[in-house]
């Protein structure tokens, strides 16, 4: 383990395999970063935000992890793209009659978690859907006449040097990757690269706003706060990130015992894999990570009068 010293509790979880990443955005403009062919560049990225930095890590680096739900955020991630080079747009119809792209991504098109149920007309509910995910990755496909896996690969994986990720199977949960992966995507998340800001800010902004529905794990929520294929804190209670995490914290966890959050107000990125389902044990073990984290990385925004 290096940095961090809240990384150590980890050592301690009913897991057989956990690794975890603190990264965090610098104000040191983009310009001072390591080039990205230099020794540094595993821990250093630069954006037009700024340079993010690793503050933390422990655990294997190059250990495969399926990501279950995470998998959502890089799947998210590659369907703006497609709405960025024009191939897909926001406001298309995809999923239920008069559910968009837009619907899918926030899951408030009212398809079921899985198969084709429609139980709610579009923008009244908030119901999370594995299903919508996949019918987003039918549009990309037949739009672009790419497989998604492909596409995934080729927007999202390779431009951020994700050498082990790869997709087998739903766009919802079937990326397996690496830590390392999940770091330069994380980085990408402090200091955007491959979106437009103004792309980047709708997706990590709540869509269609007041919405009700469960957070899975975490019961009904009301609202039930998401962005575009990220899910947004608000005032979720309880809830799987720290209740030091700003409101405006976004990410994801997934129901193989994996997370990625990002607090903007703190600047920080947390990344933590494990290999042990998703269950009480994580209800009661991550959100003291995350709240230890903010504490020892970021003491001033977390108690500013100190």
């Amino acid at each position: 383990m290096r940095g961090v010293d809240a990384l150590v509790q980890v050592s301690q979880w009913p897991v057989r395999t956990v690794a975890v990443t603190v990264l965090g955005l610098d104000d040191a403009p983009a310009a001072d970063a390591p080039a990205a062919d230099s020794p540094a560049a595993e821990v250093w990225r630069a954006g037009p935000g700024g340079a993010v930095r690793e503050l933390g890590r422990t655990g294997p680096d190059d250990h495969p992890f399926r990501l279950a739900s995470v998998s959502k955020l890089l799947s998210a991630y590659a369907v703006l793209i497609a709405v960025e080079e024009g191939a897909i747009g926001l406001a298309d119809p995809a999923g239920p009659e008069s559910s968009t792209v837009a619907h899918l991504l926030a899951h408030a098109s009212g398809l079921a978690f899985e198969g084709d149920k429609v139980l709610a007309a579009p923008g009244t509910r908030r119901i999370y859907s594995n299903a919508g995910f996949d019918r987003l990755a039918e549009a990309v496909t037949r739009a672009t006449g790419i497989a998604f896996a492909d596409y995934l690969a080729e927007a999202v994986f390779e431009p951020l040097g994700m050498r082990r990720a790869s997709l087998a199977g739903s766009a919802a949960s079937g990326v397996t990757a690496t830590l390392a992966d999940l770091r330069s995507f994380a980085a990408e998340l402090l200091a955007p690269t491959l979106l437009s800001a103004e792309t980047f800010a709708a997706a990590t902004s709540v869509a269609f706003p007041g919405l009700a529905g469960v957070l899975p794990g975490f019961g009904r929520q009301d609202p039930n706060d998401w962005g575009l294929g990220c899910e947004i804190r608000g005032g979720k209670n309880p809830h799987w990130t720290g209740s030091a995490n700003a409101p405006v914290t976004f990410g994801h966890f997934g129901q193989a015992g994996t997370f990625l959050w990002v607090d903007p107000v703190a600047q920080l990125a947390c990344v933590t894999l494990c290999d042990r389902d998703f269950g009480e044990w994580a209800q009661r073990l991550w959100p003291p990570l995350s709240d230890d984290v903010l504490a020892q990385a970021r003491p001033q925004v977390v108690n500013p009068s100190a």
